[in-house]
């Protein structure tokens, strides 16, 4: 029997009911999922540094490629993911990028040594960079109506901000009850349920077979953001003068000259550099950037702290981290009441500085500090990053025109990512190069510090001309 084109096409969008309310909410549930477990996967794995370490062997550096190979990946290959969408199609895009997230956590689950767990979590971040952009897109697709839109897309962010709150809760029962492998392992089920409710009630978008993907400028982000990010972590276990270290700052320095170089002239780059005309977007990307590099970096040696220093165990170093994670979505909400008081920039100045005090309230900490008594300090550094966030993203996309918000997002997101590559490398560096860990805490508290500020400078900086 032969069968009709239209019946043909919905079979292969695989949504026969995509008409419907139910559909549609469902294509939001399989989208937060999407999304929820690319920031699930962010935090769980901090309260599972020290349980990995004895397990697969291995120092400070190796514990910080596991975490840095996931951020490397999605930070570099964010920007074409959704250029990949554009061309064959986000629905598609979306549920090879949660098959390959599902698979690569079971990889990570039966690693049997630290190298293959790395290469493991390099493929996990590549599949989120797949997952961000075309959950977003298809729930674009999903909600033409701009309110609804709106509201779809509050309920995705949230979702992702609980897992992300309760990564380390999540992390530190899993690895109290179960190990270290449980982290991955919960990842299954939700790839499983997330691919089937995709492939089932979510449609598919209008191709664009136009949308070129820039391959040279993507092998360069790559090579330049892994080289630097290397040459860092690295530098602290083999020492600075190394010639492998030398070599990877030339190499990094040399890719990134020509990915500038690639981008400037690619007819349709990942990295349009036109953007950062706009003084405002050049600011808050580097404001985002900056500011990861100062919160995700503290919170990679926090975490070696807990567990290596104060001798918790994961379950209550998970709990540690629990007030810390939830008090950024509260402060979430409270941040366009008060940038509608004093302004989006003045908020952001105010997010910063308060995080930065935070740090600087810390520098007294030492070997056996009880929690309570940095339990304040550790709330207002993620008070301030909540602060900070929702300003900051309503900035810079307000900087360009709205056809280029969807790069322009796909660009903070970039950068953002590139920032908590590059703390998470630097901070790691210190604690294992500065003789004692102590040692190597109080420097990251102090760059931490520092950087904030520096971010709070360059976006509170007044216009000239």
């Amino acid at each position: 029997m032969r069968v009709s084109t239209a019946r043909y096409e919905a079979f292969e969008a695989g949504a026969p009911h995509s008409g419907s309310r139910l559909a549609t909410s469902l294509t939001l549930a399989a989208m937060s999922l999407g999304y929820g477990v690319v920031q699930l996967d962010v935090t769980i794995v901090n309260t599972a540094l020290d349980a990995m370490g004895r397990t697969l062997g291995g120092g400070v550096a190796e514990l910080q490629w596991v975490v840095s190979a996931y951020t490397i990946a999605f930070a570099a290959f964010i920007l074409t993911a959704g250029a990949l969408g554009d061309r064959i199609g986000a629905k598609r895009v979306f549920m090879a990028g949660f098959a390959i997230f599902t698979a690569a956590s079971l990889a990570c689950a039966l690693s049997p040594n630290a190298t293959v767990l790395i290469g493991a979590r390099l493929v996990q971040g590549l599949a989120a960079a797949i997952l961000v952009p075309n959950s977003l897109a298809l729930l674009n697709h999903a909600y033409p109506d701009d309110r609804e839109r709106g509201r779809a897309v509050a309920i995705w962010a949230a979702g992702a901000s609980l897992a992300l709150t309760a990564g380390p809760f999540v992390g530190g029962a899993l690895i109290t009850l179960v190990g270290w492998r449980a982290i991955f392992l919960v990842n299954l089920p939700i790839g499983l349920i997330g691919l089937w409710l995709s492939w089932r009630y979510a449609t598919e978008t209008t191709r664009a077979p136009s949308r070129e993907i820039d391959l040279p400028g993507q092998l360069a982000a790559i090579g330049a953001l892994g080289a630097l990010a290397g040459a860092i972590i690295e530098g602290g276990a083999l020492g600075w003068q190394h010639p492998a270290v030398l070599a990877a700052f030339a190499s990094a320095a040399f890719l990134a000259v020509l990915f500038v170089w690639r981008e400037s002239r690619a007819r349709q780059p990942m990295l349009p550099l036109s953007l950062f005309d706009h003084r405002l977007f050049s600011l808050t990307a580097l404001v985002g950037l900056l500011v990861n590099v100062a919160i995700y970096g503290l919170i990679f040696v926090l975490s070696l702290y807990f567990q290596r220093i104060n001798g918790l165990s994961a379950w209550w170093t998970g709990l540690a981290f629990v007030p810390m994670m939830a008090v950024v979505l509260p402060v979430n909400l409270l941040a366009p009441r008060l940038a509608e008081r004093i302004g989006s920039c003045p908020t952001i100045v105010v997010g910063a500085c308060v995080s930065a005090l935070g740090c600087l309230g810390l520098l007294w900490i030492e070997a056996g500090t009880s929690y309570w008594a940095i339990f304040a300090q550790m709330i207002a550094i993620s008070s301030g990053l909540g602060l900070l966030v929702p300003p900051l993203t309503s900035t810079l996309l307000g900087s360009v025109e709205k056809a280029r918000s969807g790069i322009a997002a796909g660009v903070l997101n970039a950068t953002r990512q590139t920032g908590s590559v590059l703390g998470v490398a630097l901070f790691g560096s210190l604690v294992a190069s500065e003789g004692t860990f102590m040692t190597g805490l109080h420097a990251s508290l102090v760059v931490s510090a520092a950087v904030l500020v520096l971010a709070a400078a360059v976006i509170g900086a007044p216009s000239r001309g």
